[in-house]
């Protein structure tokens, strides 16, 4: 039996060998379907008061909080090395947070002169600020607070006022990524009201209430208070995990909206979001690299259980491979060093 396997074997002709066409680096890179760029990169990034300062987190290895100045000089490099987009963040204050978020639209504040700034040193970097409370919430939490709930339809005014000191500021892209509902048709009537036509919306239409958000949050101190009356999480307006067809509804209700861009949050645990939302729509999609998928990567690359580089690219490449049209990453700079090598 086994001589007659063996003649079978030696007669058989493979005419399909896929193999053929992973014979040598020119012949693979020929037939590479997904290409990551660095035009499909952007960078969060961590602002402070003062100046001339720096703090690392010691959470994300390689990302500082940067006072407004040295924010500027970061920007400068980022967009030499084809880094186009950056997504801000500020760390304010306490004596400025409340419940009523006031400090997010306050022309002199902190998000504001650092958009004046970067847009007067690198006119050419698209602006994309987040738009939540949740940094100027004494709280924590991503809108405002009446009778132990988040009110959804005020917290939607106080991101309307935001938007439309941000957008008058200079910034090029609204991110709301608060998941409140109406919030994307709230700003969008508020941005076209005050002539801000040609200002875009990328709305976290599908943001999951995840664990990987700590070391963002450290990063902020933006987490959820203890010691507050209302829920310490932030699901009753985050999406539940389990859930798939509720993304769906999400997306679709914001593109109805006026959301230009569409965000899935985390990244990598959710690639088959991604692609269901892909398979649906035409909108840019972007996915937001998170936080603790950053930190996991470096932790195990620190460990010499990971090559550093290699999975920098590897992951970034599988979020576009999943239908991606850009990527907010952690990793934004290094991997434009790693591309243009």
């Amino acid at each position: 039996m086994q001589n007659l396997i063996q003649i079978a074997f030696q007669k058989m002709i493979i005419y399909s060998r896929n193999r053929r066409l992973r014979t040598n680096a020119s012949m693979r890179a020929l037939v590479q379907e997904t290409i990551l760029t660095t035009n499909d990169l952007v960078m969060p990034i961590f602002v402070m008061e003062g100046q001339n300062k720096q703090e690392a987190i010691s959470s994300m290895p390689g990302i500082f909080r940067r006072t407004l100045d040295l924010t500027v000089i970061e920007c400068k490099e980022l967009f030499s090395l084809g880094v186009k987009a950056v997504n801000l963040y500020m760390k304010v204050s306490e004596n400025v947070k409340d419940n009523t978020g006031k400090e997010a639209w306050n022309a002199n504040g902190l998000m504001q002169n650092t958009i004046k700034a970067i847009k007067d040193a690198v006119p050419g970097m698209i602006i994309m600020p987040d738009v939540a409370l949740d940094p100027y919430s004494r709280e924590g939490h991503d809108g405002i607070i009446a009778n132990g709930k988040i009110d959804n339809d005020a917290t939607n005014d106080a991101l309307t006022k935001m938007s439309i000191s941000l957008a008058e500021a200079g910034a090029d892209i609204m991110a709301p990524s608060d998941m409140m509902d109406g919030r994307v048709a709230a700003i969008r009537l508020g941005l076209e009201e005050n002539n801000f036509t040609d200002v875009g919306i990328l709305s976290y239409a599908a943001k999951y209430a995840s664990s990987f958000y700590g070391p963002f949050r450290s990063a902020l101190d933006s987490a959820p208070k203890e010691n507050t009356n209302i829920q310490k999480d932030k699901k009753t307006y985050q999406m539940d995990f389990h859930n798939s067809r509720e993304a769906m509804d999400e997306v679709l209700k914001d593109i109805e909206e006026g959301a230009d861009i569409i965000m899935i949050k985390p990244g990598i645990p959710y690639l088959d979001i991604v692609s269901k939302i892909r398979q649906a729509i035409d909108l840019p999609i972007a996915v937001y690299n998170v936080s603790g998928e950053y930190a996991m990567l470096k932790a195990a690359a620190q460990n010499g259980w990971l090559d550093n580089d290699q999975a920098i690219i590897e992951s970034l490449t599988c979020i576009k491979r999943a239908g991606a049209d850009m990527i907010f990453t952690y990793a934004a700079k290094e991997a434009a060093l790693l591309l243009n090598n």
